[in-house]
């Protein structure tokens, strides 16, 4: 474990706001809103805030208040946050993000999980960078791949035999798959996500409920899935074009956080401006979209090369949050896909939980693992 800091030189900040400030813009569709794609209007708004009015240095320095390491597990960097809990009996959770996000999605609910209340339960928080994301090593892994160096991080690096862990979107993969491949090590899993049709299933044998779960998303799939398609068969293509123009990569990912994200109309009722250039700077700064992205076609390749473990049914207690924004899918869908003992529907959040609703998230890991 060698201690790591964020500090990315000047010259990476000025040739950013080089290149924003000399960014060729599209035409515009009149009154397009979000229908075409990210809102034109909304974007400029962006980009001139993060030209005149974000300050990267500030978040560089409120991240870096966390304690932050990198090691090499089986050839690879892995950058991850750790902070050991302050109650007298800490109980070690990995929490595995997801894409358009980072390991930034989940600090703001470190604080809630490392300092209980009186009498409530407190955690040694482990929040890695998936390989090919942020400060971790730009190598796309697989999800089962990068579990089990999730699982060497726990065990051999840090020591613990037994865990918790949870995540969402792509850390929802690697969560089953730990608690697929690990059983003996992982206590239990929390979820906000189950995993979704692929076509391959059974239709005969689902009931009329998960059937109609699995319309819903393969009408998502047409309408909204044009990103997962790309990322998933010719990641590279799109790679040049994200990892050269920052307002093109802002596009990528700030649709993704309208889409996702709970609010009425305007992203920043769930997530701040700051928060989400923080992100997309995360991005930029480590060059990491490409490998990120790709991460998609190494998933893609392994599930159609024999499958993978986070396919399978988790056997581990399994707790599940249902945000709003997320596609609604039933509880015996839930239940098909995992061991569930614990399935709630909350009333506010969505895709981005941990940012959008961290007290009412952190609530629900503490009190579904407390009870395990």
């Amino acid at each position: 474990m060698n201690p790591f800091s964020i500090n990315v030189p000047q010259e990476t900040l000025n040739d950013l706001s080089a290149r924003l400030q000399q960014t060729r813009w599209t035409d515009e569709p009149e009154n397009a809103g979000w229908n075409y794609g990210t809102n034109p209007g909304y974007l400029r708004e962006l980009v001139r805030y993060w030209q005149t009015e974000y300050d990267w240095r500030t978040h560089e320095a409120e991240i870096n208040q966390f304690p932050q390491y990198k090691t090499e597990i089986d050839g690879v960097t892995i950058h991850f946050v750790y902070v050991k809990g302050q109650g007298e009996n800490n109980s070690p959770l990995i929490l595995s993000h997801g894409w358009p996000d980072s390991f930034y999605r989940f600090l703001p609910i470190v604080p809630m999980l490392t300092h209980p209340t009186e009498g409530g339960p407190s955690y040694d928080v482990v929040i890695p960078s998936i390989p090919g994301f942020g400060f971790s090593q730009q190598t796309a892994l697989n999800s089962d791949k990068t579990a089990a160096l999730f699982n060497k991080l726990m065990t051999e690096v840090l020591g613990y035999s037994s865990y918790f862990a949870a995540g969402g979107d792509m850390g929802t993969l690697i969560t089953k798959s730990l608690a697929v491949q690990f059983p003996d090590n992982v206590k239990a899993i929390h979820l906000t996500d189950v995993g979704y049709p692929n076509g391959s299933e059974d239709w005969g044998t689902m009931t009329p409920a998960e059937q109609a779960f699995g319309q819903q998303i393969q009408h998502w799939f047409y309408t909204e899935g044009a990103f997962n398609m790309i990322q998933a068969t010719k990641p590279q293509t799109l790679g040049y074009g994200l990892n050269d123009s920052p307002v093109g990569l802002a596009s990528w990912i700030i649709e993704k956080f309208h889409a996702w994200s709970d609010h009425d109309g305007n992203p920043e009722n769930g997530i701040s401006m700051d928060k989400m250039i923080t992100n997309i700077m995360i991005y930029w700064v480590s060059q990491s979209i490409n490998s990120s992205i790709r991460t998609y076609a190494e998933n893609g390749r392994a599930s159609y090369m024999g499958g993978l473990q986070s396919s399978q049914r988790v056997g581990v207690p399994t707790g599940v949050s249902l945000f709003p924004k997320e596609a609604q899918f039933p509880k015996e869908w839930a239940e098909r896909m995992a061991n569930v003992v614990s399935f709630n529907k909350l009333g506010k959040g969505g895709h981005f939980a941990a940012m959008e609703q961290p007290e009412v998230y952190s609530r629900e890991l503490a009190e579904f693992f407390r009870k395990i």
